[in-house]
């Protein structure tokens, strides 16, 4: 019976040896993965990038809207560089367009009244004037009939000096200033200017549109 057990044990295993030829346990070991040769190449190419969720909802939304993600960039600055471009032209000083508005003068009877130029000068808005008087006999002056009014009608205190109370026929240029405080201009954007000749108030010397120096 012994020797009936051990034939039988050897025949079995040869049996089962016999079976399992050519069977092998797979090799899992990871520096197998990164081989060289076909198999290896095959592999790497099959490996499948893992992306982030935030990321693919971004992509998918995109698409779904209609427009490249891959331009959302570009398209963000294009704009930017617009917005800016209409703030630089916005923001053009103003200043230029009142300068070139003098000089503003006003003429009649011979006699021509200029304004060349307004600036702000501690507590009063200054405008530099000229007069001259191209006709054929002196014209006199008494320039607290001055009149000076803003673009809102009010009436405005102001001084002339140095501007002479008889002009001459002979078309020399006098020059003076007009002052007006600046307490009187709030809320002003323009000033006008009325002058006439004494006694007779024949002239009527008027400039309006002088913009109020800031």
């Amino acid at each position: 019976m012994f020797g009936a057990g051990v034939t039988s044990s050897v025949w079995g295993f040869t049996i089962g040896r016999e079976a399992l030829k050519g069977t092998t346990q797979p090799d899992v070991r990871p520096s197998n993965n990164s081989g060289s040769g076909k198999q290896g190449a095959a592999a790497s190419k099959d490996q499948v990038s893992i992306l982030k969720e935030k990321d693919i909802l971004k992509t998918v939304k995109a698409r779904v809207e209609g427009r490249d993600p891959d331009k959302k960039t570009a398209a963000t600055n294009t704009k930017a560089d617009k917005a800016s471009s209409k703030s630089a032209t916005a923001k053009k000083p103003a200043a230029a367009n009142t300068s070139a508005k003098f000089p503003l003068n006003s003429r009649d009877g011979g006699v021509t009244l200029e304004v060349s130029a307004a600036s702000q000068r501690s507590n009063s808005m200054m405008l530099d004037v000229s007069m001259k008087n191209e006709g054929s006999q002196a014209v006199r002056f008494l320039y607290s009939f001055l009149n000076v009014t803003d673009n809102q009608g009010r009436a405005l205190s102001a001084t002339a000096e140095d501007l002479p109370a008889e002009l001459p026929p002979n078309g020399q240029v006098y020059y003076g200033t007009v002052s007006i405080p600046t307490a009187l201009l709030e809320n002003a954007k323009e000033i006008s200017l009325t002058l006439t000749d004494y006694p007779g108030q024949k002239l009527q010397l008027q400039i309006s549109g002088i913009p109020v120096a800031k």
